[in-house]
């Protein structure tokens, strides 16, 4: 499993890290759940530690945990920090994705992807 990180992401999550969570075993928590407008949307958490059964990935200064069932989603993902006048935020480049949401934050894959929910 890979997940890649652009400098300007880990920057950012670091510097989130750093503020907000005080552990040794701290890092970010990657994911995917059922929603969105396309039907899947990322998932970024800071988290304390990771759980028993997640997929721990060294990514330079930062840990990510990834759980299992979301490993195939976001194999191979690269994820960006983007800062703008009208969009700032976390952007992700999915090559698991067979369409994405013109918001970038949401996305489906195939024949798997739940249904989506209208944006607002």
């Amino acid at each position: 499993m890979n997940i890649t990180l652009t400098e300007v992401a880990e920057l950012r999550l670091r510097t989130f890290l750093k503020s907000k969570v005080d552990s040794p075993e701290r890092g970010v928590r990657i994911g995917v759940n059922d929603g969105g407008c396309s039907g899947y949307e990322y998932e970024v958490k800071l988290a304390r530690s990771p759980q028993a059964d997640d997929i721990i990935l060294d990514n330079g200064r930062i840990k990510l945990y990834v759980n299992p069932t979301n490993a195939a989603l976001l194999d191979g993902i690269e994820v960006d920090y983007v800062e703008g006048l009208l969009e700032s935020g976390f952007k992700f480049t999915n090559p698991n994705a067979t369409d994405t949401c013109g918001c970038g934050k949401s996305f489906k894959a195939g024949d798997c992807t739940p249904a989506g929910v209208t944006c607002s």
